[in-house]
């Protein structure tokens, strides 16, 4: 018997804040039926009932009706998300770009760049991650979260304080593409910073910032054309 194929998975609503919706339109001076004749104007059609239900809760528009919205109202929109974008999808919609327009600014397959948003994890190689990260604006501490690399991150940082840090420099550049001098700068302070040494055999008071906070705090007085 032949297995019948499973239904394609439901999109995750975009994050959508109704009260920011409302108050941009509130703002503007418009009706519900002049932000959705906006709307028509960037090919999204729908009644003012569909824009009514966005800003009452009811209703959750999609990517496109998101971005169209968003144009009608003449705002970024990161302002209608209600939160700051957590995620390559979220960064994406945020500089309105549909996956295949991402994909072909990153150099990639639709279907590679489509595979890093659906299970949160980004392969590319440091080359790759600097452009991802100006293509959709992501910062270099929000870039290794959503890259799905927290882990490989917080890692390579331990083994560059338990042993030779040059050994980490290259692995940590593709997580966070920033200048190896820079990076180099930090790894040393670092180093320098968190073995703790002994004194008379009494180990010295460990650094209180937690190792992850204290690198981006370092790198942050360095000059990067990502921001930290």
């Amino acid at each position: 018997m032949r297995r019948r194929p499973l239904p394609p998975a439901t999109p995750t609503p975009v994050p959508f804040s109704p009260a920011a919706a409302r108050a941009h339109r509130a703002g503007l001076g418009l009706t519900p039926g002049q932000v959705a004749e906006g709307m028509a104007a960037h090919g999204v059609r729908l009644l003012p009932g569909h824009v009514l239900g966005w800003e009452n809760g009811e209703l959750r528009p999609s990517e496109e009706e998101f971005v169209a919205l968003a144009r009608a109202l003449w705002c970024p929109p990161a302002q209608l998300m209600g939160a700051a974008p957590a995620t390559l999808r979220d960064f994406r919609v945020a500089r309105e770009y549909t996956q295949e327009q991402a994909a072909q600014r990153l150099g990639l397959s639709l279907a590679a760049y489509a595979k890093a948003e659906t299970i949160g994890r980004w392969s590319g190689d440091e080359e790759q991650t600097h452009t991802l990260a100006h293509v959709l604006g992501i910062g270099l501490r929000s870039l290794v979260r959503v890259t799905g690399r927290q882990d490989e991150f917080e890692q390579c940082l331990r083994s560059s304080i338990d042993g030779r840090w040059q050994a980490q420099l290259g692995p940590l550049a593709r997580l966070v593409p920033a200048p190896r001098s820079a990076l180099t700068a930090v790894l040393t302070a670092l180093q320098s910073e968190y073995q703790v040494p002994l004194s008379w055999g009494t180990p010295a008071a460990a650094p209180t910032t937690p190792l992850p906070d204290r690198f981006w705090q370092l790198l942050a007085g360095h000059d990067t054309d990502i921001p930290v």
